[in-house]
């Protein structure tokens, strides 16, 4: 979008929000860059310059606008949207993988050469995998300038530099201001904890949002002792590269709030990332609505809603393996299925503000599993066996940067993988905005009670939800008396 100058112009001379993310202002006469929203008043449209992320800007020479802090405007929908290269480098980026695994180790991951990730990020973002991911650590350095008292050393240690020196010259290039000048200016406003390791954090996310069936989905389907329902908080505990963590995320005016406590810091930006995807907040809801309201049937579910996410996961491979055992059996059977597995086979954790008590087993840890302690039909252990094997040693890759095409045809290829499976994963697991599930029952029911029809109609009505259908279904399912489509007392 940053290509098509008159439309960027309107954009910014509306302080369009929507835009957040899409494209960023630079000001030739400032030397800083904005984001569209940003509430001082819009430069002349010749001084202005458009960049398709923070990075390009910051290669550029321009700096941070102190004002709309455009570093910490919510992430472009694309990258999630998308299943090509760029995006997929763009979410392993984001989980924080050049930091802890290098560019090699992104390059890897993809299956592609350094050479021909880093032509095309250029070619797309105007700055390689290097620059994109400190533009990362640059605004995880100010998230942890302002909201801790961490020496400026350790700090410096957890943003993901490799030594205070670069530390300060990256935060005076990008902020104009040393991160002593930094804190001082966030001193009032800070929200800090006693805790060790805690964070009172702030998730922007592109309005509107409908908190119900986001939280619903999560807390209903929650498994006992590694996720609950909190003094109006879903809390649950995550599997990080450098330790663990646990999260509490409350859906407050204008944000979400995040609660986050960390067992080694170097972790915050991953799992920041993390719950952004979990919650999916960096969906375009006006360009998802805009197209589902377009069909008659669909329209007045989407009025009644609008800005419905898609819940999605903290780790790929664990709700792949809650997808199998709830294969055919109801919320509570399958919740009662996972509880075993982790007290079985999970990591304890400590937790003194709730009632968290493990780190759902990864797939290593399962891989000694006996078949014969699962309290569930042979069929399905043989199931579950089978991805398992695939996740520990077939290479079945559910993470962010996962090729979505490939995955969907491993799980498809494993015993006991039939469609309702497949495109489950697809959705939560995977992220994919188009997975469709026509042969669930809640949705056969409302396509039914709307006159679509059965699975075979409802799959050719849905052509026209394309790319969306992920985000039709949240509203087909709505249609339906389930705890999923509530929000939780709090």
């Amino acid at each position: 979008m940053h290509e098509d100058f008159e439309r960027c112009v309107r954009a910014v001379q509306a302080k369009d929000a929507r835009f957040d993310g899409w494209f960023y202002t630079a000001v030739t006469t400032t030397r800083i860059y904005c984001r569209p929203s940003c509430p001082v008043v819009p430069p002349k449209p010749e001084n202005m310059r458009f960049y398709p992320s923070a990075a390009a800007a910051q290669q550029a020479g321009f700096r941070a606008c102190k004002r709309c802090r455009p570093d910490a405007s919510p992430g472009s929908p694309q990258w999630n949207e998308r299943a090509d290269l760029v995006a997929r480098a763009m979410r392993l980026i984001a989980d924080g993988v050049v930091d802890t695994d290098g560019v090699g180790g992104l390059a890897a991951r993809l299956g592609y050469s350094v050479r021909q990730i880093e032509r095309q990020l250029m070619a797309e973002l105007g700055a390689g995998p290097l620059a994109l991911a400190r533009a990362q650590r640059a605004q995880t350095a100010r998230m942890l300038i302002e909201t801790t008292k961490l020496p400026m050393a350790e700090l410096a240690l957890a943003a993901g530099f490799g030594s205070i020196r670069t530390f300060n010259d990256t935060v005076r290039e990008v902020f104009a201001l040393s991160p002593t000048e930094l804190r001082g200016r966030a001193r009032g406003r800070a929200r800090t904890d006693r805790s060790a390791g805690t964070l009172v954090l702030r998730l922007p996310y592109r309005a509107p949002l409908f908190p119900d069936n986001l939280f619903g989905h999560l807390v209903a389907t929650a498994v006992p002792g590694v996720e609950e329902w909190r003094d109006g908080a879903y809390r649950r505990t995550l599997r990080l590269p450098h330790g663990h963590g646990v999260v509490a995320l409350r859906p407050e005016r204008g944000h979400i709030g995040c609660r986050l406590t960390l067992t080694d810091l170097r972790d915050l930006a991953t799992a920041i990332s993390r719950c952004r995807r979990l919650l999916d907040l960096d969906a375009d809801p006006v360009a998802v609505d805009g197209q589902l309201a377009r069909d008659p049937l669909l329209a007045p579910l989407v009025a009644a809603a609008p800005g419905r996410r898609v819940p999605r996961t903290v780790d790929g491979d664990e709700f792949a393996v809650r997808a199998v055992l709830g294969q055919q059996v109801s919320t509570a059977a399958a919740r009662t299925h996972a509880a075993r597995l982790v007290v079985a086979h999970g990591t304890p954790v400590e937790d003194p503000e709730g009632g968290l008590t493990h780190l759902f087993p990864g797939a290593e840890a399962l891989a000694g599993l006996d078949p014969e302690t699962l309290a569930m039909p042979r069929s399905r252990r043989r199931t579950l066996i089978a991805l398992i094997d695939a996740l520990t040693f077939g290479g079945l890759d559910l993470g962010a940067g996962s090729d979505w095409g490939k995955a969907r045809a491993a799980l498809s290829a494993l015993p006991g993988f039939g469609p309702w499976t497949v495109e489950s994963i697809a959705m939560r697991s995977l992220g994919d905005p188009d997975a469709f599930l026509p042969t669930d029952l809640g949705v056969k029911n409302a396509g039914m009670a709307l006159g679509i029809g059965g699975s075979s109609a409802m799959t050719a009505h849905a052509a026209a939800w394309r790319p969306w259908r992920a985000y039709a279904t949240q509203h087909l399912w709505a249609t339906g008396d389930h705890p999923i489509n509530d929000l939780p007392a709090a």
